[in-house]
């Protein structure tokens, strides 16, 4: 390890963050982040129990009340520190998730900036939050709505965006005026730990936000999920496990936003300029090493150009170097984990079986860390295993479609609807496709979709509501109706 990893490592936080007070679990246990590029330890951190996640919780409830009537320009310029703070430690952050969770430097720095923005723009949008006072239509009352904060909110986020996915959800909580309790994940908890110490320095009251890594996180999310005091849910994460927390919320009715699996379709269609189609999916595909709720999961391109395609994306993926992303040059880092690495195998096999061909890579990287080969598959069956299954790793299944129509019935031929891509030069086709595919995002010549101001989300089995753009504060407030009586009532 480097001096520059061993002194950022060294100045982290490792307790839980309850009340404005960084403590231990209430038990003493802790656990130890990898690094998934070698194995070895980074750091070992307060493991909490369901005391601490109930603390967490009860902290958070006493904050509710005068955090809700904090003005909201004193909310948004807190955001604005908070962002400028981040900016400022960019590198920190950057090398802190690339030790992490894996990825290479220059896309843990995209992120950086990604995740800052959403600081930003809610920050700007603190103070547009507003109702309506309006005469009812019969002229005998007039009609008066006010928008109210949620209150305490639970944030369950997933490992792959460690930054990105906390600031998504934490920054509109801010803006709405709800207090919080986050769950980050147990792979990748320290640049929560992080961004919480920054938050505290930007002026976040104490209890606003309370930050509780687990390995245990049924046992300490199960009962805040079941508790009254908590009244919003937002996870990202599988759909399985969406499901099962969609369930457990439906007892205290809690508003929940599920941002869940996806396997988005990339259609490359005849008339495409295949130029930007490989760059787009170069970004859609290997972004992240695949490890993105976004990422193209099935590449389907018409017949008549699926041979020159998949030659030209096979070449640019064969220059991809693989190596711990602090690495100069390296573009694809290790996967996350074992288990990770071993279910993107697991896939490619499948296929294999299933008749495809494996045109590049296939296969671990021997040696330490979870590392595995960019591959590219062709031929590969439309009713192949791995056109079902979320990837989650730097494997590009290529599947032909003859027309239109049945590169539209391909696309939608899932449960899931998170988002979709498309490359054409027939603007008429471009709108066709974003009215009939079945998702809550559409790239049309682009291979990112993701924008702090733009709405993300998902429909069918990929998600409930959307983080982001002027709709993401809404999840964060409730609506209340007053209706007074005719002021000229006489």
């Amino acid at each position: 390890m480097r001096p520059a990893e061993r002194a950022l490592l060294a100045s982290l936080p490792t307790g839980l963050l309850i009340d404005g007070e960084w403590r231990e679990a209430s038990d003493g246990g802790t656990f130890v982040v990898e690094d998934p590029a070698t194995g070895a330890a980074l750091l070992a951190i307060a493991d909490a129990t369901p005391a601490d996640g109930e603390a967490a919780l009860a902290a958070a409830h006493r904050a509710q009340a005068g955090w809700a009537r904090t003005a909201p320009r004193e909310r948004a310029e807190i955001l604005r520190r908070a962002f400028d703070a981040v900016t400022a430690r960019a590198e920190d952050f950057a090398l802190l998730m690339t030790l992490e969770m894996g990825k290479p430097l220059a896309e843990s720095r995209g992120e950086v900036a990604y995740g800052a923005e959403f600081l930003r723009w809610f920050s700007e949008e603190t103070s547009r939050v507003s109702g309506r006072y309006a005469t009812a239509p019969d002229g005998r009352s007039r009609l008066l709505v006010l928008k109210r904060p949620v209150g305490p909110s639970l944030f369950i986020t997933p490992w792959n965006f460690p930054l990105a996915m906390a600031t998504r959800k934490i920054a509109p909580a801010i803006a709405a005026g709800c207090t919080m309790v986050l769950k980050p994940a147990a792979l990748t908890p320290l640049t929560a730990l992080l961004f919480a110490a920054v938050l505290e320095e930007a002026g976040l009251p104490p209890g606003v936000l309370n930050v509780i890594p687990t390995t245990s996180a049924g046992r300490v999310t199960g009962p805040l999920v079941r508790d009254p005091r908590l009244r919003k849910l937002s996870f990202t994460g599988s759909t399985e496990v969406g499901r099962r927390l969609i369930a457990d919320a439906a007892d205290q009715v809690l508003r929940v936003s599920m941002e869940l699996g996806g396997n988005a379709p990339f259609l490359v269609f005849e008339d495409a300029d295949l130029d930007q189609a490989v760059e787009g999916a170069l970004l859609a595909k290997l972004r992240n090493g695949g490890e993105a709720c976004t990422a193209a999961n099935r590449l389907l391109v018409h017949e008549r150009v699926a041979a020159e395609f998949a030659e030209r994306l096979t070449a640019r993926i064969a220059a991809y170097p693989v190596a711990r992303g602090t690495e100069p040059g390296a573009k694809l880092g290790p996967l996350v984990d074992a288990g990770t690495r071993d279910k993107v195998h697991e896939l490619v096999e499948s296929a294999r079986a299933d008749g495809a061909t494996v045109a590049l890579g296939g296969r671990p990287v021997p040696g330490p860390g979870y590392f595995y080969e960019p591959t590219v598959l062709t031929n590969v069956p439309a009713d192949a295993r791995i056109l079902r299954e979320e990837i989650f790793g730097p494997v590009a299944p290529i599947v032909t479609f003859a027309d239109e129509a049945e590169a539209v019935a391909l696309a939608n031929a899932t449960e899931f609807g998170l988002v979709a891509y498309a490359f054409t030069r027939d603007l008429d086709r471009g709108l066709r496709l974003a009215e009939e595919l079945e998702v809550g995002m559409f790239g049309l010549n682009t291979g990112i979709v993701s924008n702090p101001a733009a709405p993300f989300g998902g429909v069918k089995q990929s998600g409930i509501g959307r983080e982001g753009g002027f709709e993401g504060i809404e999840e964060y407030l409730e609506t209340t109706y007053v209706g007074i009586a005719d002021p000229f009532r006489g």
